[in-house]
């Protein structure tokens, strides 16, 4: 059964485009200082960033060339990959180079962002091992999800070619040199598909592959119960938190005010503040222990998708909230996904006339 089919397709959906929103989102609201952030201009300088790198041995491209040209063109790459991952267009390529982008820019400089960009960077990975193109995608949509053959060869040369492929430091080519397997497990499916579409060679393929996604799901969902676990433990042993007043510091911070009036409201009373503290560590705490009981899972699961909607709007974090969101959704019941998504495709049917 573990190989038989590729479980949770819908919930795979649902990650792969509520992580290529996300990351699409904050691509586009940063664009005006990426430059500040990823850039020639970042106070984290590019000396600083190759030290940093030769000590963690964490990959980027950008470090391949150093430069506003290169720095663009990766910069842009990566808008266009998560576009086409979240529209599940090539999702193999897609979602390669999706994987590549997101860990270079945030490799470049590990001091930018907050929780939810360390989300983005897990799932960027496991969506990688994943099929979450067999619905709601192009790709299913031509009954396919696999890269056109001169994007793989494109992807090989660049690989080739590029200063880390083969030659290149030490640092950099030992992750450029595990590329080469998604390129070459691509290169292979699409040999098996065109020479022998029906053959054995085929089924053994197809099997491997729905055994990866469903280990890459397994692993998705156990980091989701370990963030929510490990978060709630830790504010367990807060004083903050214990006393019920956690929530009231962040209000009064100038950076997580964006409403201000609505802050002032929230924390009027030492009631609300209260309820929402010792709520999130009930929530967070309790998730783990309700996934064997179906309808209890399913009620903390839409209080925390609330909650974090409620960190988007007051704390001004939409971004983290949406990874969150999106992290949450390997979690939704098959039968809503289902319903949600006939009445998505009956709002972009055409009424006919009577």
């Amino acid at each position: 059964m573990f190989t038989g089919r590729a479980v949770g397709p819908y919930q795979a959906a649902v990650v792969r485009i509520g992580f290529g929103l996300a990351w699409t989102g904050f691509l586009l609201r940063e664009w005006p200082e990426r430059r500040v952030l990823y850039g020639d201009r970042s106070p984290w300088s590019d000396e600083l960033a190759a030290r940093l790198l030769a000590q963690n041995h964490a990959f980027t491209v950008l470090s391949w060339y150093h430069g506003r040209l290169w720095f663009e063109l990766v910069y842009h790459l990566a808008i266009v990959s998560a576009v086409l991952f979240t529209l599940g267009w090539r999702t193999r390529v897609s979602g390669v180079l999706f994987l590549v982008t997101v860990v270079s820019l945030q490799n470049r400089d590990v001091f930018v962002g907050d929780g939810g960009d360390n989300v983005v960077h897990l799932m960027a990975v496991y969506l990688a091992f994943t099929r979450c193109a067999r619905v709601w995608s192009l790709d299913a949509r031509r009954a396919r999800d696999g890269g056109a053959v001169w994007l793989w060869a494109l992807l090989g040369l660049v690989l080739l070619l590029g200063p880390a492929g083969l030659t290149g430091s030490a640092g950099a080519a030992g992750p450029v040199r595990l590329l080469w397997v998604p390129w070459a497990v691509a290169g292979l499916w699409w040999l098996v598909n065109r020479r022998r579409p029906g053959s054995e060679w085929r089924d053994v393929l197809d099997a491997l592959a729905n055994m990866v996604h469903n280990c890459a799901m397994l692993v998705i969902a156990g980091q989701v119960v370990l963030i929510y676990a490990t978060a709630g433990w830790y504010k367990v042993q807060g004083s903050r938190w214990q006393d019920g007043t956690a929530l009231h510091y962040p209000l009064h911070l100038d950076y997580f005010t964006p409403w201000p009036w609505l802050s002032g409201v929230l924390d009027a009373g030492l009631l609300p503040v209260f309820l929402l503290s010792y709520g999130t560590v009930i929530v967070q705490v309790a998730f783990p222990f309700t996934l064997a009981n179906r309808r209890v899972k399913n009620v903390l699961l839409a209080l925390m998708m609330v909650e974090h909607a409620g960190i988007a709007v007051v704390l001004g974090l939409p971004f983290f909230s949406l990874a969150m969101i999106a992290a949450d959704a390997v979690f939704l019941p098959t039968p809503v996904l289902l319903r949600v998504g006939r009445r998505a495709g009956a709002l972009r049917r055409p009424r006919r006339e009577p």
